[in-house]
């Protein structure tokens, strides 16, 4: 048999090559870099732990711990602690507790008595038909208001797509919240009625979702698929051109030339556009927008920060005028995050809000995330930890039209049977997409080697 040829090994390639092994069905992972997990790394110094990229995975998908479970990583998987509960969003410069209940949005400080009236009419505001697209902010102005949309969701896209909400398309970068009035006619009516549906389906809504990472960070995860495929993960080897081959494909990259059954895509967007394909062309993939993002890990006494700390951590609206999007309690979430008496906090700076600081020297961002975590949190004192990861091409951004490069890959793999396409770019930014969008490319390929074996 044939194998299959995998081009990125992020957690998307990673999975979807595990499982194919797990068929005996041989593959190569090609990876440019010179590690595998894509943007997944942890580094563990002095005690404390950073993330350079994502800080945990959501379980949204039966898939998600079963993968933890078919790698046996179930004892040092770790669960959000309980008493992280509190989501803050900042208001007048201070961080207040977003409501868990409906009776404490009624009593919440966060929005205004015509906000909460707005909520309340959502039920009764006609939903849109138009195949157009429209874009986030558009949507929440229609179905709520502006001020939801300037005090909330503009601060839920920041932390999600590091995205401009006015940009953003609702079809498809909140894909659940488009079908909930497409489906329900409402938000509210959605999650009510729609709930057996999605229990039914092994979905999990993503605000009852269990979070959770790994004893040493989330490389645990990518570590333990790159050691079950071995010699499989071709590191510093990038690919070059793809050549459509009878019965299969045949894969140039700068180490060989091989022939597979089939070739699935995981890498990024903006590097497709890099790939040459005979008789066709990857150049529309470099308009997908990639803003870039820094990460910023601080390590602080716990003395010497005035907030309890207690919760997952605080999103910013863009009204409020800080540089940092948010910042993770690392520390509050997992344990071993930073020694006995100190705090871990984790802040992303750039994205679509302020691109240009996010390529700032790495003092500079510290001193950035630095003061505006003294104004949020009261957090006084030098770090006695810092760390800063820089992403030139962080988050694709399905912005309004984005349609159009999801129509384009549909349309490339009915042209070009055997090439697939899978990954954040596709099929949604979190791991937990990622990981899913790993298992259905698997099981795609799979079928099709079933339907048609490659010939001797």
């Amino acid at each position: 048999m044939k194998p299959i040829a995998i081009i990125g090994a992020g957690i998307t390639g990673l999975t979807a090559a595990f499982y194919l092994k797990r068929k005996n069905i041989p593959i190569a992972v090609y990876e440019a870099a010179g590690r595998p997990g894509g943007v997944i790394r942890s580094v563990r110094q002095n005690g404390f732990l950073a993330e350079f990229g994502p800080n945990t995975i959501l379980e949204t998908s039966p898939v998600i711990p079963q993968l933890v479970a078919d790698l046996n990583l179930e004892p040092r998987r770790l669960y959000t602690h309980a008493q992280a509960k509190n989501r803050y969003l900042v208001r007048a410069g201070k961080p207040v507790a977003m409501p868990s209940s409906p009776l404490a949005f009624l009593a919440t400080k966060l929005f205004s008595f015509r906000a909460k009236l707005a909520v309340l009419r959502e039920p009764f505001v006609p939903p849109r038909r138009e195949a157009s697209d429209e874009s986030v902010a558009a949507f929440v102005e229609r179905r709520l208001n502006r001020e939801f949309l300037d005090r909330a969701v503009d601060a839920l896209v920041a932390g999600i797509y590091a995205g401009n909400p006015e940009q953003l398309s609702i079809r498809h970068a909140l894909p659940r919240l488009f079908r909930l009035e497409q489906d329900y006619g409402s938000l509210i009516r959605g999650q009510i009625f729609g709930a057996g549906k999605r229990r039914r389906r092994g979905e999990v809504a993503r605000s009852r979702a269990k979070m959770f990472s790994f004893d040493e960070g989330l490389q645990v995860l990518p570590d333990a698929l790159a050691a079950q495929l071995g010699d499989s993960v071709k590191l510093n080897t990038t690919a070059t051109r793809l050549f459509p081959a009878q019965n299969g494909w045949r894969v140039f990259t700068t180490r060989e030339e091989t022939e597979f059954a089939a070739v699935i895509y995981c890498g990024p967007a903006h590097r497709l556009a890099e790939l040459q394909l005979e008789n066709a062309g990857f150049k529309m993939f470099s308009e997908v927008r990639h803003p870039p993002v820094a990460s910023v890990v601080l390590g602080f006494r716990r003395a010497d920060v005035a907030h309890p700390l207690d919760g997952f951590g605080v999103l910013i609206p863009k009204i409020e005028q800080f540089k940092i999007l948010g910042a993770i309690f690392s520390s509050s979430l997992f344990p071993n995050r930073a020694p006995e008496k100190f705090v871990t906090l984790t802040s992303y700076i750039g994205g679509e809000r302020n691109p240009e600081l996010a390529s700032k020297p790495p003092d500079e961002l510290a001193s950035l995330a630095q003061n505006d975590l003294r104004a949020l949190l009261g957090a006084n004192g030098e770090p006695a930890f810092r760390h800063v990861a820089f992403y030139p091409k962080a988050i694709p951004q399905y912005n309004v039209g984005y349609g159009k490069f999801k129509e384009a890959f549909d349309e490339l793999e009915r042209k070009f049977p055997g090439l697939f396409f899978a990954g954040s770019y596709r099929d949604g930014v979190s791991l937990g997409d990622s990981i899913v969008s790993g298992v259905n490319i698997a099981q795609r390929v799979e079928k099709l080697l079933t339907v048609r074996p490659s010939r001797p």
